[in-house]
This record gives structure tokens, C-alpha cells and sequence, in this order.
């Protein structure tokens, strides 16, 4: 397995985690999704805390795979944003089912690491070029 593979491997097993916290199914008849975040978050300080630890397991992936630190801020304000709305009853949770943490969290993982990508592939083809 090489390291596209790897990281496609990666991404695919955190896309999962994210979804399944902020969009495990739709409400019938609307773009309102549900997830584990959500339902576990009516569960007043112990439920968001319960949901933030996912939430920091994908900010520590992303560190692993080698997201910028840009992308790394990002990622724990809205996972502390979440945390900390999360926590004010009915607001909170409104907050929670419309914001999706970690599903923002995991596309700027996507495009900071598509990013990179793509400079190492032009960084590659003119060092070719010059060869």
C-alpha cells in the first residue's frame, strides 16, 4: 500500500466518524440531518463532553496526516465552538443539528491535504522538467 493509499485510507475511516456524529440519517422531507453529536448532546455537560472526544480524535488524525497548523485552529475553534453551545439547552442544540463540527472539520482536513497535493505534484513535475 503506498502513502495515497494510506491517506485515502484515513480519510475515508475519519469521513466516517464525521458523518456519523453530525449526519447519521436526514429528518424525512428535509436537508435536516442527525447524527450521534446530536443525540447524545440532549444529555446536558456529560453529552457534549461525551461528543467532543470524537470530535478531538479527528483533530489529532488530521495532525497525524499532516494537516497545517492553519487547518489544525481551525478545526479545534469549531469543535470548542460546538462544545461550548452545545452546552446551553435548546439553543445549544439547535446550534448543534444546523453547525455539523465535525463535518467542517473533516472537509477543511479534505482541502488542506488536496492542497498539499497538489503543490508536491508541481513541485515534482519541475524537478522533473529541470532534470
Amino acid at each position: 500500500m503506498n502513502i495515497e493509499q494510506n491517506i485515502d485510507f484515513e480519510l475515508a475511516r475519519l469521513r466516517k466518524v464525521a458523518w456519523r456524529m453530525d449526519a447519521l440519517f436526514y429528518i424525512p422531507r428535509t436537508n435536516i440531518s442527525v447524527g450521534l453529536d446530536n443525540i447524545v448532546g440532549l444529555v446536558p455537560v456529560v453529552g457534549d463532553a461525551l461528543t467532543a472526544l470524537p470530535s478531538l480524535w479527528l483533530i489529532n488524525e488530521a495532525r497525524k496526516l499532516g494537516a497545517s497548523p492553519g487547518t489544525l485552529a481551525y478545526m479545534t475553534l469549531n469543535t470548542v465552538l460546538d462544545f461550548f453551545v452545545g452546552m446551553v439547552p435548546v439553543i445549544g442544540d439547535i446550534f448543534d443539528v444546523i453547525y455539523n463540527a465535525n463535518i467542517r472539520n473533516y472537509r477543511a482536513l479534505e482541502r488542506n491535504l488536496n492542497k498539499k497535493a497538489a503543490h508536491a505534484k508541481s513541485v515534482r513535475a519541475a524537478q522533473i522538467s529541470y532534470a
